[in-house]
């Protein structure tokens, strides 16, 4: 068939050309914002789920949305290595410009900025005076303490929007990234908006273990925010994901084809975008039949091995890398975490600082205590495949100090 017709193009945060199963989600979402826009209470979205269940789609979508709401928005990906304040100036400089336009919010869009160059200031972030045109406020967001900072901020922005009889949003990609220290502050941050009743809201995206961060970071987080659950799609929305957009191209596919790619993928939707790109391509013609589906599948995964499985492994260090694979002679999981122990040959307490640290770098979580899982779906399976005849040699004569130099 047409290459250049292929209506997939799976990649990391590629929109699909069917947004699946995601309606009820997006539907409280909107209500939310028009809520917020109207003046009227309601919590942001912190959304929890694997890698490669749309999250960032998800998040580009609620943009979209709040755009349509009339907000004016920052999106931003929080790093792995760095600073959360770095990130933030120049976004919250380009959302307090926009309010500026607004001839009745210039004083306040204005009154921001003083504050916004006041907190580059303070946290050292290096951007040109020229660019924010304004005085540092004295007295504000100065003091170079995050939790008491960014709630001035944050205030100064939402008073900002209010004036322009606005809304602002701020879209957090890869949350559980953040340090204790700056996810309590835009915790705190948040809590100040809403007592203010200022329109501004927070929309995060993040592994499962978020919620649990968000927790520690802050007892009261769990009332500030909704944590969704973003998990694989309902068989019928995984077919719906596949089909529609085939025949919106006037080609077709049979059912054994579509039952054989969901019950490949499990309905996760990153690995629906690679099935049907690559099912659409080895097809001779319309319809796309199960023997395509089952040439493309060696497709598939072979680029999922060199692409979305090998980046994360090639992160780790060689201990990590037996932890996991340990983990993956048990199958999926989630697993004790006694059981992981017992299969690399060492105590439970000897693999604790393996278990931070590949927590930290969002390889695994616990989605209950002493349990250990995958963040990753089928990585399982890559690992078996990728590392045969494994034995854990390096992981058995390590000893703590070992682990505890190479945890984050």
């Amino acid at each position: 068939m047409d290459p250049r017709k292929n209506p997939f193009a799976p990649g990391a945060g590629n929109p699909p050309p069917e947004l699946a199963g995601r309606s009820a989600i997006l539907e409280e979402i909107d209500v939310a914002l028009a809520r917020v826009r109207d003046g009227l209470h309601d919590r942001g979205q912190l959304l929890l789920g694997l890698r490669g269940v749309g999250k960032t789609v998800l998040l580009n979508e609620i943009e979209r949305l709040a755009t349509e709401n009339g907000y004016v928005t920052a999106v931003l990906e929080a790093p792995a290595e760095g600073k959360l304040a770095a990130l933030l100036v120049p976004r919250l400089r380009g959302l307090l410009v926009q309010l500026s336009m607004t001839a009745k919010a210039k004083a306040a869009a204005r009154e921001g900025l003083g504050v916004l160059r006041a907190f580059a200031s303070a946290f050292k972030v290096k951007i040109g005076d020229a660019e924010f045109g304004v005085a540092a406020a004295n007295g504000k967001a100065d003091s170079g303490n995050l939790e008491t900072d960014l709630p001035d901020l944050f205030l100064a922005i939402g008073a900002a929007a209010k004036a322009a009889d606005k809304a602002a949003a701020l879209l957090i990609d890869e949350v559980q990234y953040l340090s204790k220290a700056e996810l309590s502050a835009l915790i705190v941050a948040v809590h100040r908006v809403n007592q203010k009743k200022l329109p501004l809201m927070l929309f995060g995206a993040g592994l499962p273990q978020l919620a649990g961060l968000a927790g520690d970071a802050k007892s009261y987080a769990e009332r500030l925010f909704r944590f969704p659950g973003i998990g694989a799609l309902s068989p019928d929305a995984a077919r719906e994901a596949i089909v529609k957009p085939i025949r919106a191209q006037g080609a077709d596919i049979t059912e054994e084809a579509v039952d054989l790619i969901v019950r490949t993928t499990d309905g996760y939707a990153y690995f629906l975008q690679e099935w049907g790109f690559h099912s659409w391509l080895v097809a001779k013609a319309s319809p796309i039949t199960a023997d395509d589906v089952q040439t493309a599948t060696a497709r598939a995964m072979s680029r999922l091995d060199n692409d979305f499985f090998r980046v994360r492994l090639d992160r780790l260090t060689p201990r990590e890398k037996d932890y996991l694979r340990a983990m993956a002679e048990l199958g999926p999981g989630p697993h004790r975490s006694g059981d992981i122990a017992t299969h690399l040959g060492i105590e439970v307490t000897g693999a604790g600082f393996l278990r931070k640290a590949l927590t930290v770098k969002g390889m695994i979580f616990s989605p209950q205590y002493g349990l250990t899982a995958f963040t990753v779906p089928m990585f399982d399976v890559f690992l078996r495949r990728s590392m045969p005849g494994w034995v854990p040699s390096s992981v058995a004569t390590g000893n703590d100090d070992d682990h505890a130099r190479e945890a984050p």
